[in-house]
């Protein structure tokens, strides 16, 4: 996560290149691709999952929430674990974590097995993917590095797609369960590859790991989502529902006040006083919110609203996740000409179009439609929100800023998917029977959209990246 000095890095220049590296890209893109394809995968399952399991509305949010919580809450801290320990050794503690706790997942018989399967899931994810991002910005250089780049960053997209997809097809094909399964050979595979192509990594001595940053923000964020999800069965009145907001405020300060007086913190927060960086965050944490959330809104809406299989969703889902793709990928074009601001207030205003389509109007063909547009716009707004926060940080500040960043990306679904499945508890309870709490959320997303694209039009920065640069769009 953090590069190496002046001198390192001529060095490491003048050196000739593992002969692996592609291979490991290989081996580590594979990797990737498991974590981002897992939470789209669940989206597509989780009607079959909550009615084999007779899940709560509650626990069927926490099967989302549990994984990206966990992935974005400990990602800082799985860098640094990196730095520490060394790349591949935490990327194979990571995977064989994630590749356990998907067995325990599949063989899951009811609500606690499952979400615990889930923030195992999330643990390995956090402690992997920062390290295989570690280890192929320090094996590549130069030209290779922004290729591999190009590959890392296609992999958000890709793995969007294939997830609703194989949700779909395995859902409807050898049962749920086999979301999970399907891991495990996989991971198994990835373990045996890594001790083999990925080159190891040194360790970084003298410095030290912020175990209770780690745990005091992911508490923070963790309390507060048990109570926005408690809400849609409580009320907001409710004490279950105003503790944990209150704890989460009161535990989230105390972070704030141990970071700045820690010796080696977990995240410096005037990282997030500067404008640019404080903009993408912002930007990368609305904009995953409503994707993920008009991926789990659709799936029960498609499934139980309006009688599709989950194949049916699957297959419904595949424009959805192409409009993503689209987006992020004519993104960076449109910043380098038009700028950061202009494209990030077009992103949102495009999904906010969206999200309103099947608000308005109820139907299989409106609600693809629609999502479809707001992918597209978000998707562009996440690529803005990576290009705002790294275009002008010190090259010593990118590391932590780019997992900063990509904190918020996952920690934005657990929100944004906790936020709205209280919205459209309504319609969740009845399994579709009360359509309105479906087209409340929609409208939320919408009206959120639209406020935030007002809003950027102040906050995010003018300007244009600097010439050659590449980001990830993950």
């Amino acid at each position: 996560m953090h590069p190496q000095t002046s001198a390192q890095h001529h060095h490491e220049v003048a050196s000739p290149p593992d002969p692996r590296r592609w291979r490991a890209l290989g081996v580590l893109a594979v990797a990737q691709f498991m974590l981002i394809l897992d939470i789209t995968v669940v989206t597509v399952a989780l009607p079959d999952i909550g009615s084999d399991l007779a899940l709560s509305r509650a626990a069927t949010t926490w099967v989302i929430t549990a994984y990206t919580l966990l992935f974005g809450g400990l990602m800082i801290f799985g860098g640094r674990a990196a730095d520490l320990f060394g790349a591949r050794r935490m990327a194979m503690i990571g995977l064989a974590v994630f590749t356990g706790s998907s067995l325990l997942a599949g063989f899951a018989v009811n609500a606690p097995l499952l979400i615990g399967g889930r923030i195992g899931q999330g643990i390995g994810a956090a402690l992997l993917s920062p390290a295989a991002m570690s280890i192929v910005t320090t094996t590549f250089h130069g030209a290779e590095r922004n290729k591999a780049l190009g590959v890392w960053g296609a992999l958000g997209g890709t793995g969007a797609a294939v997830g609703v997809l194989a949700g779909g097809l395995l859902t409807a094909g050898p049962g749920w369960e086999w979301i999970f399964f399907v891991n495990v050979p996989v991971g198994i595979m990835l373990l045996a590859a890594m001790t083999k192509v990925v080159p190891d990594q040194p360790a970084q001595r003298g410095r030290s790991i912020d175990v209770a940053g780690a745990m005091l923000v992911t508490a923070a964020a963790g309390a507060a989502i048990y109570g926005l999800i408690n809400a849609g069965d409580d009320g907001w009145t409710d004490s279950a529902t105003l503790v944990p907001l209150a704890a989460a405020v009161i535990v989230g300060t105390g972070f704030l006040a141990y970071q700045r007086r820690a010796r080696d913190p977990l995240l410096d927060p005037r990282l997030l006083v500067r404008r640019p960086v404080a903009a993408g965050a912002v930007l990368m944490f609305v904009a995953t919110g409503l994707l993920i959330t008009g991926f789990f809104l659709g799936s029960f809406y498609l499934q139980q609203a309006q009688g599709n299989s989950a194949l049916v969703t699957g297959l419904l889902f595949v424009p959805v996740a192409l409009g993503t793709i689209i987006g992020a990928h004519n993104a960076g074009h449109f910043i380098g000409r038009l700028g950061y601001r202009l494209v990030g207030v077009l992103g949102l205003t495009v999904a906010a179009a969206g999200a309103a389509i099947p608000a308005v109007w109820h139907s299989t063909p409106a609600l693809i439609i629609g999502l479809s547009v707001a992918a597209a716009g978000q998707g562009a707004t996440i690529v803005t929100a990576t290009t705002t926060a790294l275009a002008n940080v010190e090259h010593s500040q990118a590391g932590v800023t780019s997992g900063l960043v990509n904190t918020f990306h996952e920690v934005g679904a657990a929100f944004g998917v906790s936020v709205i499945s209280t919205i459209a508890a309504v319609s969740l309870r009845t399994l579709g029977a009360d359509p309105s709490g479906f087209t409340n959320a929609f409208i939320t997303s919408a009206l959120v959209a639209a406020v935030i694209a007002v809003a950027a039009a102040a906050f995010i920065p003018a300007g244009k990246p600097p010439a050659g640069m590449r980001v990830s769009a993950h």
